[in-house]
């Protein structure tokens, strides 16, 4: 049993509240995504699950077991940060190694499962290098590997992907998310990159101000966002009032109002070719702009051109401006 559960966890630094009174679970086998923007209190929450910040109040249970007061050292965690933190001056296989090497494992069972930890990242044959003679995705990929060598109960990712490019994101995105579900090991993601959130989760929350807005599926929390504040950080939300929400996928620009969709007329600011959508920048009566991603299949609106912007009832959602829910 490796699941992982956070009972009214809590930071303050001095008036400050950085985690408020946080309670979620990850089951054992799954990955979380911990989203928010800058200074929401993420990284705050997975340094106090691995043991490197101490918490100002609740608990951190791992498996069945409270942890909150044991050292970092023996949490069995594998941590993966977004500076690599190799050692320059070790070996790929050496900083592979560390780890086990801290748990006593020595000789010969060290030499296999180094390997096969570089072998799961893909790594073979690269185990003398050192770190910079290496690619910044290859780095990460070391960084992986050692995370998951010592076979931790929940591996702990800290925005591992922001230094790299956006190829080499994508590659990585479908990496991580290959061993984890091929390890079948309990995940903990911080992110502030939505796709990222979206693309590899099982379950996703979203943060604010230290507090939890939202927690589900991907489906659930792009589809059936909570509030406003959720709509607008995970994908983009238009909204046609203040709380009726469409996403740009779900809007269609055609010239006059059909007679089986809400719409509203519009007046185009922007049409840009995207590949598989025509990106539309609109401007409704008052003054408020949405953006419209449509198939470039039909006819294309030039900037200044007026039009209707229509979507179907069942894609719009009514939110409140505030309030969390999800499970």
């Amino acid at each position: 049993m490796s699941g992982l559960r956070l009972d009214e966890l809590t930071k303050r630094y001095g008036e400050i509240t950085a985690v408020d009174r946080l309670t979620l679970e990850i089951g054992e086998g799954q990955l979380l995504a911990l989203v928010g923007p800058s200074g929401c209190g993420k990284t705050t929450v997975l340094r106090m699950v691995a043991g490197l910040i101490e918490p100002d109040g609740g608990r951190v249970n791992l498996g069945g077991a409270d942890i909150t007061d044991t050292p970092v050292h023996k949490r069995n965690l594998g941590l993966v940060f977004q500076s690599y933190a190799l050692f320059p001056h070790m070996s790929v296989n050496d900083n592979v190694a560390f780890g086990l090497q801290r748990r006593g494992v020595r000789g010969a069972t060290l030499d296999a499962q180094v390997s096969r930890a570089l072998a799961m990242v893909r790594l073979d044959g690269l185990g003398l290098r050192k770190p910079r003679e290496l690619s910044g995705g290859q780095q990460q990929r070391v960084a992986l590997a050692r995370a998951i060598a010592i076979s931790p109960q929940v591996l702990l990712l800290d925005e591992p992907l922001s230094n790299l490019d956006a190829t080499l994101r994508e590659e990585m995105r479908a990496e991580i998310r290959r061993l984890q579900q091929e390890l079948r090991i309990t995940a903990l993601f911080v992110t502030h990159d939505q796709a990222e959130a979206l693309t590899m989760a099982d379950r996703i929350a979203v943060l604010n101000g230290g507090r939890l807005e939202q927690i589900g599926s991907p489906e659930d929390v792009y589809r059936r966002p909570a509030n406003a504040f959720v709509a607008s950080f995970v994908g983009r939300a238009n909204f046609i009032t203040e709380t009726l929400a469409v996403r740009p996928e779900d809007l269609s620009v055609v010239a006059a109002a059909p007679d089986d969709a809400q719409s509203r007329p519009v007046r185009v600011l922007v049409a840009a070719f995207a590949g598989a959508a025509i990106h539309y920048t609109l401007a409704l009566d008052d003054g408020r702009e949405l953006r419209a991603h449509v198939p470039p299949d039909g006819r294309v609106f030039r900037p200044g051109e007026a039009a209707h912007v229509a979507w179907a009832k069942e894609d719009a959602v009514e939110l409140p401006s505030s309030g969390a829910r999800g499970s």
